[in-house]
């Protein structure tokens, strides 16, 4: 009984042996392994190819911001009164010089007539005085005369002169009190001119303050006309950007409201100097609006083009890979990677353009580049491994049928 445990035993372990070496694949020193790779060993990457060509390539920079007017104006008068009338209500298209409101001018209108009075009367005062000094100044010449013959006596002669001097003082009072008319009247005319409030600019009434009825003075707004034939962008500009984008380059604006349309504009102004606090400029881009499509508070986005380049070398950005500070592609030489380092330009994301280190033509590593190093085995897609077998060449072969005796 003990013996047969003892051989029963010894089966068990030889078949356990012979499975664990069945499912190893054999002896290591029976060539290569089945069913998988042995341990430490690195499976040859597959990889796709690109082609360095020329192309057309632009770099451009995007920023986001609120629309804005050319021009915002809070119209106010340019008097203190009752406001009799407003012509205009919101969203109302204003000309430059058009009436938007009205402070009651009765009283002002009266002043006016007044004065136009006044300044006749002036005026007839100053042909009486005239008349007047022509009367003193011809006596005094007769008395003159006479007193030079010793016919009339000299008190007689020093009172016509003394009547001519007066005439003549009484001709430049007439004068100046006509010029005074005149000031005032010229004063109230545009006083009474400045009860129109009119529009200082074209565009649209943006808001309306106030009704007729109420008491207003320089100091309150009755409407806001803004000018939206032109509209603005106004960005900050972080430091890294500001050296990539010049005033007077292309910009292309798109907002939610009109999906898939742009509006061209510039960028019109660059500030000279960074805020300390934000350590950004700021830029405005300009943006002709002459339909009023564009509204003031409309979010946009704006791509600038800071680069552009008709005839660049590039390759596909997946192809250009950093590798220990220095950037580069792969290139396949018998079927090993090559790392070939290049300088760069302008990016954009599907391409890259290169300056130098490739030339036209030249196959570079795109799908599979980023995980490579120098000297990688790889395996380009589509070709047939090096040194593989086809299914048939791996397939056992089929035993000779024995042949009869």
């Amino acid at each position: 009984m003990r013996k047969f445990l003892i051989a029963f035993a010894l089966f068990v372990v030889a078949a356990a042996g012979i499975f664990f070496y069945s499912r190893s694949g054999g002896s290591r020193s029976e060539g290569s392994p089945r069913g998988g790779m042995m341990a430490g060993e690195r499976q040859t990457p597959t990889i796709e190819l690109g082609t360095v060509a020329r192309g057309e390539i632009t770099d451009s920079l995007t920023v986001v911001g609120n629309l804005v007017g050319a021009q915002t104006v809070d119209v106010a008068p340019k008097v203190n009164g009752r406001l009799e009338a407003v012509d205009v209500r919101i969203g109302d298209r204003v000309r430059r010089g058009q009436r938007l409101a009205l402070v009651e001018d009765r009283e002002l209108r009266e002043q006016v007539r007044q004065q136009e009075s006044a300044y006749e009367v002036g005026k007839a005062s100053i042909r009486q005085s005239e008349a007047d000094l022509g009367v003193a100044e011809s006596n005094a010449r007769r008395s003159r005369s006479l007193f030079e013959r010793k016919i009339l006596a000299q008190q007689m002669l020093e009172d016509a002169e003394a009547n001519a001097q007066s005439a003549r003082a009484q001709l430049d009072l007439a004068r100046a009190q006509f010029a005074q008319a005149g000031y005032r009247l010229e004063e109230l005319r545009i006083t009474l001119a400045n009860t129109r409030i009119v529009s200082p600019v074209d565009g649209f009434v943006a808001k309306r303050y106030v009704d007729p009825g109420a008491q207003v003075s320089p100091a309150g707004p009755v409407v806001s006309v803004v000018d939206i034939s032109l509209v603005r962008l106004v960005v900050n500009l972080v430091e890294k950007d500001l050296r990539r984008v010049q005033a007077g380059v292309p910009a292309a604006v798109q907002v939610d409201a009109y999906p898939g349309q742009t509006f061209e504009g510039r960028v019109a102004r660059l500030a000279p100097v960074l805020d300390p606090a934000t350590r950004t400029a700021q830029m405005e881009v300009e943006v002709p609006n002459e339909d009023a499509r564009l509204k003031p508070g409309m979010y946009a986005r704006v791509e600038i083009q800071t680069a552009h380049e008709d005839n660049a070398l590039v390759v596909p950005r997946n192809a250009v890979v950093d590798q220990e500070g220095r950037r580069g592609v792969f290139l396949v030489n018998q079927r090993t990677a090559h790392f070939t380092e290049v300088r760069t330009g302008i990016e954009e994301p599907q391409r890259i353009e290169v300056l130098s280190g490739l030339t036209e033509g030249q196959q570079v590593i795109t799908t599979g580049a980023a995980g490579l190093r120098h000297g990688d085995p790889v395996q380009v897609a589509g070709q047939r491994p090096a040194g593989g077998t086809s299914r048939a060449e791996n397939r056992p072969a089929s035993p000779k049928p024995r042949s009869e005796d």
